[in-house]
């Protein structure tokens, strides 16, 4: 789903449906968009205030600050607004639906084709396999399809490792914000150096992987 599926006003009418199901802070409403259309769209923070502002003069929604979080919560008149236009807000609703379903069709028609390619892979490793037996360098040839096999085995398991960090620490990072956690901008330069040390450290290990095998 494009963000063009919140056409004119209805990012706004949204907006009033995700404070009538409980009050939220700006960070969460925008967690909520992403979870609701499938992570295809994550507004910024300059697309949400405004228009929070907006409502708030309008008197359908008000804000209450506790410290550093403001807290935003719908009126009687945003409630009434909301249910007047209770037919469009199902339209809208039946376009994310729409929207999820179909990210999660392309998601397996991708699982589907790497198990393919995966498939095609080893097949054509046991085909060359075969193709040297019967030569002198058979064994030289055996050990080098058996390293390719064994890579891309450790590959499977590097790409599994790298998704379940991913999953872990975005968990931990959305249940801490949505219980009311702050998220100091020093943690996520801290996370990002951490990140760019590791991947610089892989490429530099991948790097003299490649100067060894060559010799």
């Amino acid at each position: 789903m494009s963000p063009a599926v919140f056409s004119h006003g209805d990012l706004r009418l949204y907006l009033l449906a995700l404070l009538a199901e409980s009050p939220q802070h700006g960070y969460g409403i925008i967690q909520a968009l992403t979870d609701r259309t499938g992570g295809t769209y994550t507004p910024s923070a300059g697309t949400i205030y405004p228009r929070l502002a907006k409502l708030e003069e309008e008197g359908l929604v008000t804000k209450t600050v506790d410290g550093r979080t403001t807290i935003y919560a719908i009126t009687e008149a945003g409630r009434a607004e909301l249910a007047a236009r209770e037919g469009d807000l199902q339209g809208i609703e039946a376009g994310l639906n729409d929207s999820v379903r179909l990210i999660a069709n392309e998601v397996r028609q991708s699982v589907q084709e790497a198990m393919k390619s995966l498939r095609a892979d080893l097949a054509a490793a046991a085909r060359e396999e075969q193709k040297v037996a019967s030569s002198s360098s058979y064994r030289e040839a055996s050990a080098r399809a058996d390293e390719r096999i064994a890579s891309r085995e450790e590959l499977r398991r590097a790409d599994a490792s790298i998704n379940e960090f991913r999953a872990r620490v975005r968990a931990d990072l959305r249940t801490h914000v949505a219980k009311g956690g702050l998220l100091p901008a020093q943690l996520v330069s801290d996370l990002d150096t951490a990140l760019d040390t590791a991947a610089r450290s892989v490429t530099a290990a991948l790097a003299a992987a490649g100067l060894a095998s060559g010799r």
